[in-house]
């Protein structure tokens, strides 16, 4: 307390008893216990009123013992029982969560880890996949500004995720207990098939497969792709304990429109533990039709090889540059992209006017914007001679077509003439303009509907700056190149308006997300969100049916079907308020990744523990590892001082107290006639 306060509690002291003395001793005849008794109840009731006016701070110092955090993090994926050692995980992991030293030097904490991390003290090892790199960052999140030890019970097979080598923090020691039989035996495995997605009716598509081999005998194995009953690829592959990998590129004929379902297999004259990886599902989409896209440009940019590279990225489409007086016929192509059109596209727009194709109009810096008003109605432009950069403002409230923001307000500036561009008629804006901080309200990527031909404005060049910095923020231009491919999407399709959306895949892998996504537009072909949508999915071997509901998201309607065991299923999306329904198919491969080891990956766990300063020990080990964690003076308890300052005001009980001594001081007196 500061020697102000202490000055006015003396201070009270005294006023409390003087004027106590005064009431009751001051001209009193009889001065008796009962005059003495109640001077001491007013004394402390007046001096009590008075503490609580002051209202002096009172701080209290409580001793913390803060012992340092031990974290216990089992993997639950389904490997570890496909290893037979989800038993020895069990123990292991109770010995160190019972140990009574132990809990004495630590806080004990106990998660566990698949795809997901979580706070758990029960493992089922029933994880359909396995994320390590995840685990360092959830454990620094939840324990801040602590140097702790992580035991982390695992195979170190890992099936999704960063490299978890490098995901964990040098400075907190990670002591892995390695889960499985660390003996070497022979395997024979498909570790990946590269593929692409879709493949056109009677062309050939390219398979890329790789084989990995454990083992030091000179064994040959024999390596197929079969197409049902049908053997379609046939080698013969040589491994030795020098050559242990093997990559096989075949060309496979895309002979019917649809899925087509194939089967890699590998296998070799030696007995192998687990046959289960020697075996590997994939599928491609035939599909019987390309889009072809004109880009007509009269400049070379490098916007012109940008968008070729985005869009042809999807192997449905086909870009060809051609110069506006070198076309031929438009009527071999499905798109137009218009790359900042000049009166030397006269003859292309005349003739678009009876061809009627979809137009993707991009201007620039060197657009006649005059020219441009004259052969569409869709924007009007009042440009000056002006250059102007414009940033990218993204419309949460487009629903045009299901599209996310891609970091459009952080890419880089478009470069335009500056005017004031106004849309007319049907038009849906997905980007609006801004000069640097300024909102423009002028559109900077618009969409546009008129008699039914539909076209896209972009309105500045460099959009390759955009496809560059999409990649610096995600090592990858897919994110990029998908925005561009809804787009060209969207032009390319066909312009009659469906009340029900639906997006899914032909085929998906067991174990993976399995996400449909659907839009319902109202008459007004606006987004309807108070639509009410479910999804019917049939097993069509097994006829077992389940319902489910789709989820409101950002313009789009979500449903996960996770869970789901392989096969082939028909699935019907349908819309309660109007009855309004989409019906297709998929299949999901059988394909468990957890299943595709035969040992623990000790040469990775042994790199962690090296990295962190920790070290690698076997579920026999146990007793050991908690030996070296009682033993290490790094990991002490921290005594910590606890100051709580709290004003007298808040103590109820000196309230009740004066309350209690008033009440007391009026009953004596009222009992003795002193009233």
């Amino acid at each position: 307390m500061t020697t102000t306060t202490i000055l006015l509690l003396f201070l009270s002291l005294l006023v409390a008893g003087c004027l106590s003395f005064f009431q009751y001793f001051y001209k009193a005849k009889n001065k008796s216990k009962l005059n003495l008794f109640l001077a001491f109840l007013r004394f402390l009731s007046l001096f009590g009123i008075m503490l609580l006016l002051i209202n002096p701070i009172i701080t209290r110092n409580t001793l913390e013992i803060i012992k340092p955090p031990l974290a216990i993090v089992v993997d639950n994926s389904s490997s570890i029982t496909a290893l037979d050692s989800n038993k020895k995980a069990l123990e292991a992991y109770a010995a160190i969560a019972t140990n009574t030293a132990l809990k004495e030097k630590f806080d004990i904490q106990s998660y566990r880890f698949d795809a997901e991390f979580e706070p758990s003290e029960e493992f089922d090892f029933k994880g359909t996949q396995t994320n390590l790199g995840g685990i360092s960052k959830e454990l620094k999140s939840i324990n801040r500004n602590s140097t702790f030890p992580t035991i982390l019970l695992t195979d170190g097979n890992q099936t999704s995720g960063n490299d978890y080598v490098y995901s964990f923090d040098p400075s907190n020691k990670v002591y892995p207990i390695v889960l499985g039989d660390t003996t070497a035996v022979v395997d024979l495995k498909i570790s990946h098939i590269n593929v692409n997605k879709y493949a056109f009716y009677k062309n050939k598509f390219p398979v890329e497969v790789f084989l990995n081999y454990s083992g030091d005998k000179n064994i040959v194995a024999n390596f197929t792709i079969s197409e049902g009953n049908s053997v379609v690829v046939k080698q013969s592959i040589s491994f030795s304990s020098s050559k242990k990998t093997a990559v096989i590129n075949v060309l496979l004929a895309a002979n019917k429109i649809g899925s087509q379902i194939f089967k890699a297999t590998i296998s070799g004259v030696e007995k192998e533990k687990n046959s289960y990886n020697n075996t590997k599902n994939f599928a491609i989409e035939v599909i019987d039709q390309k889009t072809n896209i004109a880009l007509i440009t009269a400049i070379n940019h490098p916007d012109v090889g940008a968008l070729k590279r985005s869009i042809e990225s999807n192997a449905q489409r086909k870009v060809t540059i051609v110069n506006p007086k070198a076309i031929n016929s438009l009527k071999d192509y499905n798109v137009l992209i218009l790359y900042q059109p000049t009166a030397a596209f006269k003859s292309v727009f005349e003739e678009n006017k009876s061809a009627g194709i979809s137009c993707f109009i991009i201007t620039g810096t060197s657009t006649d914007f005059s020219f441009l008003n004259q052969e569409q109605s869709n924007l009007v432009f009042k440009m000056s001679y002006q250059k102007e950069n414009y940033l990218a403002g993204f419309n949460p409230q487009f629903n045009l077509f299901a599209i996310d923001n891609i970091g459009f307000e952080n890419f880089p500036p478009l470069e335009n003439a500056f005017g004031t561009i106004t849309p007319k008629g049907n038009a849906d804006v997905l980007l609006f303009s801004k000069i640097r901080s300024m909102e423009t309200n002028s559109p900077l990527l618009v969409y546009t509907e008129n008699k039914g031909k539909r076209d896209a404005f972009l309105l500045g060049e460099n959009i390759w700056k955009w496809r560059l910095q999409s990649h610096v923020d995600t090592q990858s231009f897919s994110k990029f190149d998908i925005f561009m491919d809804k787009t060209i999407q969207y032009l390319a399709s066909s312009s009659s308006k469906k009340a029900l959306v639906v997006n899914h895949e032909s085929f998906y892998n067991s174990g993976d997300a399995i996400e449909i996504t659907a839009q319902y537009f109202n008459k007004n072909y606006e987004f309807d969100n108070k639509a009410r949508l479910t999804i019917i999915v049939t097993n069509t071997a097994t006829k077992q049916t389940k319902n489910y509901d789709l989820l409101k998201g950002n313009a789009f309607y979500k449903v996960n079907l996770g869970g789901l065991a392989a096969g082939n299923y028909n699935f019907t999306v349908k819309e309660l308020n109007s009855n309004t329904s989409y019906s297709s198919r998929f299949e999901i491969l059988d394909f468990d990744r957890e299943k595709q080891f035969v040992n623990p990956d000790m040469e990775k766990l042994v790199q962690l523990a090296t990295r962190t300063q920790g070290t690698v020990y076997s579920p026999d080990q146990v007793a050991v590892l908690i030996k070296s964690l009682l033993e290490d003076e790094n990991y002490k308890a921290i005594e910590k001082n606890k100051a709580t300052r709290s004003p007298l005001i808040d103590w109820i009980m000196l309230l009740i107290l004066i309350i209690s001594l008033l009440a007391t001081e009026w009953f004596v007196r009222k009992y003795n006639g002193l009233l």
